[in-house]
C-alpha cells in the first residue's frame, strides 16, 4: 500500500512538473515572440517607410510603429509624414507658399496623426494578409500648387513602377475608415487663398496605391454652413502632381443657411454630380431654396436653379455656364463667375478680410414683374404686375454692405400687359387713357382692364436705380421720363413729358373744352395732340403726379442734381 501511495505521489509530481514545463515553455515562447516582435518593429517600420518612399518618390517619416500578437495581429503607428515627390522638385520651379513671416518651404504633402488595424493571422506563403479595416485619425492632405516645370519630369523616375521585390509579408486592405480629415488645395495665383475642406468622416474601399478607390464622405461646408454628403471614385493618385488626381462622384448638400452672406437669407439644398481632377472640376447640379429673401425687405420667394459650373479646386473660383433659374413664376438664365477677392483695404479705408465677387450676365426671358417687386417689398404686395423681359449685367463686389447697397446693374427691360395693383392708381391710368383718346365722358368710369407697357435702359448703384429713358405707354398716351427710384424707401424722382393723342380741348370735353380751344395750339407739339412737362414724386405706395407749367415750351427736362447735354441752338433746360 505504501508503494502504491508513493507511486501516486510521484505521478502527481511528474504531472505538475510537466505542466510547469509546458507553462514555462509557453512563457518563454511568448517572451521570445515579444522580443522578436520588439526587434522586428524597427524592421517593419523601415519596410513601411521604404514602400511609401518607392511609391511617392518622396521623403517619408514615421515616428513610431508598434505590433502585438494578442488576439491576432494588432498594429499601430503615429506621426506619419510624406513630402511632395522628389522627382517633381527636381523637374520644377516650386514657388514657396507664403507664411506669416514671409515665404516658407513647402510642408508635408500628407500628415497622419495615427493609424491602427487588427486582423487574424492566417499566413500562407505567397498570399497577402487580409485586413478588413484600417482606422485613421488626424489626416491632413496639402496639395501643392501646380508647378512651373523647368524641364519635363524624368520618364524613368516618374513612370518607374514600384519595386518588383516581393516582400516576405504583404497586406490586402478592404477599406480605410478616416475621422477628422482636412484637405487643402494650394493655389499659385497671387493674393488668392487656398481652398480648404474639413472632412468629418470618409470611408475608402477597393484600396490600392496605384489604382482608383471608391469613397463615401461627409463634410461640413464652412460658408454657407451645411452638410455635404458625397460618394464616388478617386485616383489613381498622380505622384508627380497630386492636383491632377482624377475624381468623380455625386453630392447632396443639406440645410445650408444663406444668412451667413450679409443681405440674403434662406435655407438651400443642392444635389449634383462632378468630375475632373482635384485642381479643376466640372459640376452639374440643382439647388432649391424655398424661402429665399433679401433680409432688408423680408419677403420670401421660392428659388430653384439648375447649373453647369467649372470650379477651380485651388481657390473655389467658379464659372457658371449657365444657370437656369426660377424665382416664383419667373424664368431666367445667368452666366458669369464667382471669384475670390484677396484681403486688402476697401475704398473707404477699412480692412477687408477677403471674400467673393459675383459678376453675371442675366437674361430674364419669361419673367413676372410682381415676383421681383415682392422680393424688394417689405409688405409683400407688389405695386405692379405684368410680363417682364430683361437683360442686364450684375456685379456684387466684396464688402460688408448689404446686398441691395453694393449691387450694381446695367441693362434694359420691357414690361408688357402691365397693371397696377392699387385700384386708385389703376383707375387714374384708365382715366388718363380715355382722356388721351379724346373720350372724357368715359374717363370717370374707366375700368380696371386698361393695360400699359413700360420700357427703359437702367443702371443701379448704391441702392438707387437710374432710368434715363423710361417710356410709359397706355392707349391714347405716352409718357417719357428720366429719373431715379430709391430701393430703400421706394422713393420716386422723375421728370419728363406726357404726350396725348387728343388736344387739350378734346381731353376736357364739354363747354370747358370749348373754352380751351385757344390753348390747343400752345400744347400741340412733336405730332402729339397735347404735350406737357410733368413730374412724378413721392413713394411707390403714394406717388404724386404734377404738370410743370413753368416748363411748357421747353424740352430736355432735368432731375435736380443731374446734368444733361444741351441741345445746340436751344437754351439750357429749366427746372421748376
Amino acid at each position: 500500500m505504501a508503494a502504491k501511495r508513493a507511486g501516486k505521489r510521484n505521478k502527481r509530481a511528474w504531472l505538475k512538473w510537466a505542466a510547469g514545463a509546458v507553462l514555462l515553455a509557453f512563457l518563454l515562447l511568448g517572451v521570445a515572440i515579444s522580443i522578436a516582435i520588439h526587434r522586428a518593429e524597427p524592421m517593419l517600420r523601415a519596410a513601411i517607410v521604404e514602400k511609401l518612399e518607392e511609391h511617392f518618390h518622396a521623403r517619408v517619416e514615421l515616428d513610431s510603429f508598434h505590433v502585438s500578437l494578442v488576439d491576432g495581429l494588432r498594429a499601430e503607428g503615429r506621426g506619419l509624414r510624406i513630402w511632395p515627390s522628389s522627382n517633381l522638385a527636381a523637374a520644377a520651379v516650386l514657388e514657396p507658399i507664403p507664411g506669416p513671416n514671409g515665404a516658407s518651404p513647402p510642408g508635408p504633402l500628407i500628415q497622419l496623426a495615427e493609424f491602427r488595424f487588427h486582423t487574424q493571422v492566417r499566413f500562407k506563403p505567397g498570399e497577402p494578409i487580409r485586413i478588413a479595416v484600417v482606422q485613421l485619425e488626424g489626416l491632413n492632405v496639402d496639395i501643392p500648387p501646380k508647378p512651373h516645370l523647368a524641364r519635363p519630369p524624368s520618364e524613368t523616375a516618374s513612370n518607374a513602377p514600384d519595386s518588383d521585390k516581393k516582400p516576405l509579408l504583404s497586406f490586402l486592405i478592404d477599406s480605410i475608415d478616416c475621422k477628422d480629415a482636412h484637405l487643402t488645395i494650394e493655389t499659385s495665383k497671387p493674393g488668392k487663398l487656398p481652398l480648404e475642406f474639413a472632412i468629418d468622416h470618409v470611408n475608402l474601399t477597393h484600396v490600392s496605391l496605384g489604382g482608383s478607390m471608391q469613397f463615401d464622405a461627409q463634410l461640413t461646408n464652412p460658408r454657407p454652413v451645411g452638410t455635404i454628403i458625397t460618394s464616388g471614385t478617386i485616383g489613381p493618385w498622380v505622384v508627380e502632381d497630386p492636383g491632377e488626381t482624377p475624381v468623380m462622384g455625386s453630392y447632396h448638400f443639406e440645410h445650408a443657411d444663406l444668412a451667413v452672406f450679409k443681405g440674403i437669407a434662406g435655407v438651400l439644398n443642392s444635389t449634383g454630380k462632378y468630375q475632373g481632377v482635384l485642381r479643376n472640376l466640372e459640376v452639374d447640379g440643382q439647388t432649391s431654396t424655398p424661402d429665399f429673401r433679401l433680409t432688408h425687405f423680408g419677403t420670401s420667394l421660392p428659388l430653384e436653379t439648375q447649373f453647369h459650373a467649372t470650379v477651380d479646386g485651388t481657390n473655389g473660383d467658379t464659372w457658371l455656364q449657365p444657370v437656369r433659374a426660377t424665382l416664383g413664376q419667373s424664368h431666367f438664365t445667368a452666366e458669369g463667375k464667382i471669384v475670390g477677392v484677396p484681403a486688402g483695404v476697401l475704398p473707404n479705408g477699412s480692412a477687408w478680410p477677403g471674400g467673393h465677387e459675383i459678376a453675371l450676365n442675366v437674361n430674364v426671358d419669361a419673367g413676372r414683374m410682381e415676383d421681383f417687386l415682392r422680393l424688394v417689398s417689405k409688405s409683400g404686395s407688389p405695386i405692379l404686375t405684368g410680363g417682364l423681359t430683361l437683360k442686364t449685367t450684375l456685379v456684387i463686389p466684396p464688402g460688408t454692405e448689404p446686398v441691395q447697397e453694393k449691387l450694381k446693374l446695367k441693362g434694359s427691360f420691357l414690361l408688357q400687359d402691365a397693371a397696377f395693383t392699387s385700384e386708385k392708381i389703376q383707375h387714374d391710368v384708365g382715366e388718363l387713357s380715355m382722356r388721351g383718346q379724346g373720350q372724357p365722358k368715359d374717363a370717370k368710369n374707366a375700368g380696371p382692364d386698361v393695360r400699359s407697357a413700360i420700357e427703359s435702359n437702367f443702371t443701379m448703384a448704391g441702392g438707387v436705380i437710374a432710368l434715363p429713358n423710361l417710356k410709359y405707354t397706355v392707349p391714347g398716351a405716352e409718357i417719357d421720363l428720366n429719373g431715379t427710384y430709391g430701393v430703400d424707401g421706394a422713393t420716386l424722382n422723375f421728370k419728363g413729358t406726357a404726350q396725348m393723342q387728343a388736344t387739350v380741348s378734346q381731353m376736357v370735353g364739354g363747354w370747358k373744352g370749348m373754352l380751351l380751344k385757344p390753348a390747343d395750339k400752345l400744347f400741340k407739339k412733336n405730332g402729339a395732340g397735347t404735350e406737357v412737362p410733368i413730374h412724378v414724386d413721392g413713394t411707390e405706395q403714394d406717388p404724386m403726379f404734377g404738370v410743370d407749367f413753368k416748363k411748357i415750351g421747353h424740352t430736355s427736362p432735368q432731375i435736380p442734381g443731374q446734368t444733361s447735354p444741351q441741345i445746340p441752338g436751344q437754351p439750357p433746360a429749366q427746372t421748376q
